[in-house]
């Protein structure tokens, strides 16, 4: 068999280039630490790592929606603590104003720190979080939700949304409460029903907020306690039907009807009348407003101090309903922050099984390319010295 120069040189150049480009090739593997370099590599095992890549990314976007969620959540946790504390050092304040040896100056004073409170109430209401939007306002997160109104009230400007982030495929969580339903849907009264004294009384009696000892006894209706005499009483409901009466009244002693109970005590005058009605919607701005209009009754005679007193009645029971309406979104919002820290375990542990399948797919078993890329040295290295050998052959050394 005859081999020309041109073929032998031809074949020497292709099996050198070839030893060259498969050592560059374990080089890239070992530099890389990767064993499919490109989809030619390995097809199959090429659309398997990019299927992986594509959950990973997934993954890591829902670990960011985690963080997202967690970080508005107790920001959120931290503005109804806050709030409830206030709340809180106004009920002290109420209870210290609500002693017959306090003067107007004083309560004056008391209703001074209390406007102070109520204007903390409306900043922790409008709360922003770190993107600057506002954090009880729904969907309208640009929307300052509480305003002050002409009439001295406060307006909500949000809407009832609540936003959503998913932490996994099938897992979505509720990341704020709207300012509505923290700060304004709150039943007043007993959550059931409240309790108001006449303005125009003359006598002491203080009535109570009263409790529903059995719901399903409860007709809500208007019913309106009259003291026909100084020592007795009658209960009418709001078409003027006699519903109980003429009682003896005795002081504190339950006075029950209809599924209400409640109590008098001081001293009513004959004619005095006491209001019983359904719970009403109420923001906690107007009830720390109501409790400011109590503290600016004046005079210590029987009848203002009688007002005060049941006006600042009706604020405790008020606040009370506002406090356990916080605690109720604070326990949600606990809920959702345990849920958040449970799904981020859960995806970490997905990203890391993740990963793991991804390198035994793709990454380079780095002894055994070393050991090739020393092969195919050696294999390019002997190439290239038999074809030095090779091409200074010549017939005319031999003539």
């Amino acid at each position: 068999m005859r081999i020309s120069t041109a073929q032998t040189f031809t074949r020497s150049l292709t099996a050198m280039l070839d030893s060259q480009s498969e050592m560059a090739k374990a080089q890239q593997q070992v530099a890389s630490g990767k064993r499919i370099l490109s989809p030619a590599d390995d097809p199959a095992g090429a659309k398997r790592v990019l299927d992986l890549n594509q959950a990973l990314a997934a993954t890591q976007q829902f670990q960011r929606n985690a963080d997202t969620a967690n970080s508005r959540l107790v920001l959120e946790d931290n503005a109804l603590t806050s709030a409830n504390n206030l709340l809180q050092r106004v009920r002290e304040l109420a209870i210290q104003a609500n002693n017959a040896h306090l003067t107007d100056a004083d309560r004056s004073a008391i209703a001074g720190e209390v406007n102070a409170r109520q204007g903390e109430l409306v900043g922790l209401a409008n709360t922003k979080d770190g993107n600057n939007e506002y954090l009880f306002a729904g969907h309208a997160t640009q929307t300052k939700p509480f305003l002050p109104s002409a009439s001295g009230t406060f307006l909500y400007n949000g809407d009832q949304g609540q936003r959503e982030l998913d932490l996994s495929p099938d897992f979505r969580i509720t990341i704020d409460d709207s300012g509505a339903s923290v700060f304004q849907l709150i039943r007043n009264g007993n959550g059931t029903f409240t309790t108001v004294d006449n303005a125009s009384n003359t006598g002491s009696g203080i009535i109570n907020p009263g409790a529903v000892p059995d719901p399903l006894a409860w007709v809500p209706d208007t019913y309106t306690i009259t003291f026909v005499s100084a020592s007795s009483y009658e209960v009418r409901d709001s078409g003027g039907g006699l519903v109980i009466g003429p009682n003896a009244y005795q002081d504190g002693a339950a006075i029950s009807f209809n599924g209400v109970q409640t109590a008098i005590t001081g001293t009513p005058a004959s004619g005095d009348s006491f209001q019983v009605s359904s719970s009403a919607h109420q923001d906690l701005f107007t009830t720390v407003n109501n409790l400011v209009k109590a503290l600016e009754i004046k005079g210590d005679g029987t009848a203002p101090s009688a007002s005060r007193s049941n006006a600042i009645n009706r604020f405790l029971a008020d606040v009370d309903q506002g406090m356990e309406n916080l605690l109720r979104v604070r326990a949600g919002v606990g809920a959702k922050l345990n849920a958040v820290e449970n799904e981020k375990a859960v995806n970490e542990s997905f990203e890391v099984h993740l990963r793991g399948v991804r390198s035994s797919i793709e990454d380079i078993d780095l002894a055994e390319a070393i050991t090739r890329f020393n092969q195919q040295a050696n294999i390019l290295q002997a190439a290239q010295l038999s074809f030095s050998r090779v091409e200074s052959l010549s017939l005319f050394n031999f003539l």
